[in-house]
């Protein structure tokens, strides 16, 4: 079943699937995990969605690693 990003409930343990959306939904999700600085870039984007699996935690762990 295909995660709809604009509205379901996001965890840590989400996947970041190859349907995988930047939204808003998941954009309000990573500045309550990673604060209200948390912004997107191309380079951060890029990785997103660079065919590597990965779960939302670890999106989260990557932004405050390049931080």
């Amino acid at each position: 079943m295909e995660l709809d990003w604009h509205s379901a409930v996001l965890t840590r343990a989400t996947i970041v699937d190859k349907n995988y959306k930047n939204t808003q939904n998941v954009r309000r999700f990573l500045v309550e995990q990673c604060g209200e600085s948390f912004r997107f870039d191309r380079d951060f984007m890029a990785w997103i969605k660079n065919d590597t699996q990965k779960t939302l935690g670890d999106v989260v762990e990557e932004w405050k690693r390049r931080q």
